[in-house]
């Protein structure tokens, strides 16, 4: 089940000799916020950084939590006046490669495979963020947090003979911003799928024992695990 954490592609690689800095951030500051003007292309040396939107209740849904060898940024090619749509928040002291959005379209118009690979990675990032959405619509708040399960134990799973242990530390606040729902309903579903022992706790952590379970509850369509995924 476990998907090996997505890297940076060969085809991508070129894009590291590009004109950038190295910048840093401590944890809780902000690589952007919602509202800035696009100006930069990140890649993640070290640390983790959560893409979330604030809804308009103040509701916070976390849409994705980016780490090592990751590009990061919402970039809208050849456009003037883009702005970010999320907040990027360091959840991990951050390391990071800063790419100007000029430079990057410069080397794009006369570099075509660079170019492919640059647009293969935009239309992944959309597809990840569509899903999510999908999920989050058409399913209701249990759909959310089953999808959600589901997802981390594609980024985070690690297959073991009772289940599949999702290998990160959450809490259930956390949890519940990546549902978009009060921390009280993720705990009151969580309990009902603990109490039908399809999740368990284990030192800290969660265990899914019945994955079917949850992929048949929301008429799961099988994404590719590179899609259906938390990172």
């Amino acid at each position: 089940m476990y998907v090996e954490k997505e890297t940076i592609s060969n085809d991508l690689q070129e894009l590291l000799t590009l004109p950038h800095h190295v910048k840093h951030f401590t944890k809780d500051t902000y690589l952007f916020r919602e509202g800035d003007p696009i100006k930069y292309l990140y890649f993640l040396v070290k640390g983790k950084v959560q893409l979330s939107k604030v809804t308009s209740e103040g509701r916070e849904l976390t849409l994705r939590i980016c780490g090592r060898n990751q590009l990061l940024g919402e970039v809208y090619l050849y456009t003037d006046d883009s702005s970010y749509m999320l907040d990027a928040k360091v959840k991990d002291d951050v390391e990071c490669f800063v790419f100007p959005l000029e430079e990057l379209e410069k080397e794009l118009q006369h570099n075509a495979r660079l170019a492919t690979a640059f647009m293969k990675w935009m239309c992944t990032n959309q597809q990840k963020t569509q899903t999510r959405f999908r999920d989050l619509i058409l399913h209701g708040k249990k759909g959310a947090l089953y999808s959600t399960l589901i997802r981390l134990s594609n980024s985070y799973g690690i297959q073991r003979a009772d289940g599949i242990l999702i290998d990160v530390q959450l809490t259930n606040q956390e949890l519940a911003n990546f549902c978009g729902m009060a921390r009280e309903v993720a705990n009151r579903l969580l309990g009902d799928l603990k109490k039908n022992e399809i999740v368990s706790s284990c030192d800290g952590k969660l265990l899914i024992r019945n994955l079917k379970f949850l992929q048949d509850e929301i008429q799961c369509e099988h994404c590719p695990a590179t899609l259906c995924r938390i990172d």
